[in-house]
């Protein structure tokens, strides 16, 4: 098969390696298309988590191609996406090869299969939306009169149409490229914040004049979750989505206290990959909005550099649906 590997920091390549068969319970998948992630950009870049050589690639969908003993034949042919998190604790796209790659390995448990003909590319979007309703779920919202969005990207977005569809009346977007923005507003936003022209001294300005209940950080900025807690109301909640790598906390914890607000990390998707499939496959989600480029697999360097330095992106995804083995 085909792949693209991460083989040392900042190094990626097309390599031809052997296509993978399954153990009793796995399935393989026929990747179709895979989704560029931040968090990939980080991993290629190197990071403790994983080592060299590593297939990146969590976003991902695709189509049954074997069943290893004991798994249901019925599975095969069948279009799909499945949580990544395996038995062993690591993830596919991780610790374990992911949709940079033709085929991958995971669990038949964990395959979610979608309608016939429902678009591929729309389906690597399934991954991040997992993300985001679990981030509801954690959130237990129950003051529904406005809330703050830090972060402009996917999982921004994302969260600002869950907002909207769970009755919040008014959604702020704070971010820092227009493009983006302006997507947030055809996603409902009703008010947008490019921080690039305001500051995040403007930001708390324009919040000290309103009562966000709910404050989602989504951006992985450190300086913006600073900022999250400082415009929180008074018995608000502070949601977490960002990833903040070696950052750490510097703020007044008397804030937490007198204000009493609550502070809740949201990491991965677990428990809400049904519900973020039926969220994708009844069509009220415009996930292919989300979708700037599409790039086949062989040119991954037009679609890394695009990734990395253009600002007009929001999701850019490899295709792997012309390639064969």
């Amino acid at each position: 098969m085909k792949a693209i590997v991460n083989t040392a920091p900042n190094q990626i390549q097309w390599q031809d390696l052997p296509t993978p068969a399954p153990s009793p319970g796995q399935v393989r998948i026929r990747t179709a298309v895979c989704g560029i992630c931040a968090t990939d950009l980080e991993m290629i870049r190197g990071w403790t988590r994983t080592g060299f050589p590593a297939i990146p690639g969590h976003e991902w969908s695709g189509r049954v191609d074997a069943a290893g003993p004991g798994v249901d034949t019925a599975l095969l042919g069948r279009s799909c996406v499945a949580e990544n998190v395996l038995a062993d604790g690591g993830e596919v796209g991780f610790e374990h090869p992911g949709g940079y790659g033709q085929f991958l390995l995971t669990e038949a448990r964990n395959v979610r299969l979608l309608p016939a003909g429902f678009p591929m590319h729309t389906a690597a979007l399934i991954e991040p939306l997992a993300v985001c309703a679990r981030a509801m779920d954690r959130l237990k919202m129950v003051r529904t009169e406005s809330a703050l969005i830090f972060g402009d990207g996917v999982i921004g977005l994302l969260m600002l149409v869950l907002l909207k569809r769970a009755g919040v009346s008014s959604v702020t977007q704070v971010g820092g490229r227009p493009v983006r923005l302006e997507l947030a507003r055809q996603f409902g936003a009703d008010a947008v914040i490019n921080y690039h022209e305001a500051g995040l001294a403007g930001v708390v300005a324009v919040a000290a004049g309103s009562a966000f209940p709910n404050v989602i950080e989504a951006s992985g900025s450190p300086q913006a979750m600073a900022t999250a807690i400082k415009v929180a109301t008074t018995g608000g909640k502070v949601l977490i989505v960002g990833d903040y790598g070696t950052a750490r906390a510097d703020f007044p914890w008397n804030r937490l206290l007198l204000r009493e607000l609550e502070l809740i990390g949201s990491n991965a998707s677990a428990g809400a990959w049904d519900r973020a499939v039926g969220l994708a496959t009844d069509g009220t989600i415009p996930l292919e909005k989300l979708i700037s480029l599409r790039v086949p697999a062989a040119q991954f360097a037009v679609a890394f550099d695009r990734a990395r330095n253009a600002r007009d992106t929001v999701k850019i995804v490899l295709d792997w649906q012309e390639e064969s083995s």
